[in-house]
């Protein structure tokens, strides 16, 4: 079961800034107590409370997976009488990996940073991706820092509050090929429904964050450059045929690598996308593994200092299929490439994929697009035999770098058309005999009516 939906029209209760974070903490007697505030959620909790009431000592130290594992099994038992929330307040919580249960919120506050444990002891192994077989670094993986699996009304939010994964020493064990098994996500929900994860900083993840059927806001991922694997978000590792896996990502913000990177098997809208702002390394990046990625829409983006400004990546061998890709008003500044389809992605777990697992990637649609500063304007290589179909880019403007290359548009084994694209396209793009606008749907999606609640916590909750 999904989200509940309102039968009127409504978008989403949650725009820029909306979250009124009124949260501060207090001295009453030498004890620290914050002060009640708001926070919009899917749902609200009866129960509540602190990380400090299991132990849990914020110096940035002492290691909290103990306390936060122990809170989360309390708080469960209340999943029937009304849900419960964790608040994590002012301070460095280190911890390792932990479980989330069903109708339950962590709440991280503004000053709280979460800070992951560098101890690969602290990352239970869990059973590989289904999408993958096997680890995505090879062999098996460990299990993410905030780990979750079928489970139903999940919230994890926050006054901005930070989740650092402190991946660096994750990333050189994956350059120096000491990791036997992959590293583990930041966040990670599987196979379940009614989940929200809101206004938090996710910094240096070990693997990125993925994610299912899901509302995803007011969120910062940062990461350097020069790292491994930091997609700011992977919708995916769903079964093959769930239904309704809508994903409504709002202000995101997002450095290096792929803000969204697509493994997901759905039949349904995953979309809208809309207002992120992304740099590097890809813009917005579809990448199928043995999956399908249906039907995407992805609208009002800005790109800024990144490698690419959208981007299909794919190869022989990994099968599936990305079609339907709709994608609106995107605004690029300083980059490599505006437009990016690759055949020849590998990223293979092993030497047994299937040489006969050949990709379909057909209908895809760009259109409202400026670019400036710009090296290439695209660059799409379909597959030899195999060719990127119903290719639509319309209402293009890309201003070049002060030395751009030659050859603009490098275009192998695709075919489609363009219209009102400047420079002008390659030969396999050919502008079309009258003005085109490259479809894009306007119907209302249904987590475009979910109206987020304003939930309070008071010092007078009780967990009881």
């Amino acid at each position: 079961m999904g989200f509940h939906l309102s039968t009127k029209s409504h978008v989403l209760g949650v725009v820029s800034g909306i979250l009124v974070l009124l949260s501060s903490v207090a001295e009453c007697g030498g004890e620290r107590i914050l002060k009640p505030f708001d926070y919009p959620a899917i749902n609200c909790r009866k129960h509540s409370a602190l990380l400090t009431e299991f132990g849990g000592i914020g110096d940035g130290k002492t290691s909290n997976t103990k306390a936060f594992k122990t809170a989360i099994d309390h708080l469960k038992q209340f999943a029937t009488d009304g849900g419960a929330e964790l608040i994590v307040p002012p301070g460095k919580w280190l911890t390792g990996s932990f479980n989330l249960t069903s109708h339950f919120t962590l709440y991280i506050h503004k000053d709280a940073v979460i800070l992951g444990s560098q101890e690969e002891s602290d990352y239970p192994h869990i059973p590989p991706l289904p999408s993958y077989g096997k680890g995505r670094d090879g062999g098996g993986r460990f299990s993410s820092l905030i780990f979750g699996t079928n489970l139903t009304d999940v919230v994890i939010t926050g006054g901005n509050g930070t989740i650092n994964g402190q991946g660096r020493v994750w990333w050189d064990k994956f350059k120096q090929k000491k990791l036997v098994d992959t590293r583990p996500y930041l966040i990670e929900i599987m196979f379940s429904d009614q989940v929200q994860i809101s206004n938090l900083t996710l910094i240096d993840s070990h693997h990125g964050m993925s994610t299912p059927d899901v509302i995803i806001q007011g969120m910062t991922i940062l990461a350097p450059v020069d790292v491994p694997n930091t997609d700011g978000i992977n919708p995916g590792t769903c079964a093959i045929n769930r239904l309704n896996i809508w994903l409504w990502l709002d202000d995101l913000t997002h450095t290096n690598r792929d803000a969204i990177g697509t493994e997901l098997s759905s039949k349904e809208w995953l979309g809208p996308v809309r207002d992120p702002i992304w740099s590097p390394n890809q813009g917005h990046s579809h990448q199928e593994a043995h999956l399908h990625i249906p039907r995407q829409r992805p609208e009002d983006i800005t790109a800024i200092n990144s490698q690419s400004g959208v981007r299909i990546k794919t190869g022989v061998g990994r099968g599936g299929y990305v079609q339907d890709i709709y994608a609106r008003k995107m605004t690029m500044k300083t980059m490599k490439y505006v437009f990016w389809m690759t055949s020849d992605y590998g990223s293979h777990p092993d030497d047994e994929w299937d040489r006969k697992a050949i990709p379909k990637i057909e209908n895809i649609n760009y259109r409202e697009v400026v670019a400036e500063n710009v090296t290439y304007s695209a660059r799409l290589d379909g597959i030899a035999g195999d060719k990127f179909t119903g290719i639509c880019i319309s209402d293009v403007t890309i201003r070049l770098t002060q030395k751009p290359k030659q050859l603009q548009w490098n275009c192998t084994n695709v075919e489609g058309v363009t219209s009102q694209v400047t420079p002008q396209s390659c030969d396999l793009l050919p502008p079309s005999k009258g003005p085109l606008q490259c479809t894009f749907p306007e119907n209302q999606l249904p987590i475009e009516a979910v109206k987020l609640k304003t939930c309070s916590y008071t010092a007078s909750k009780k967990m009881m």
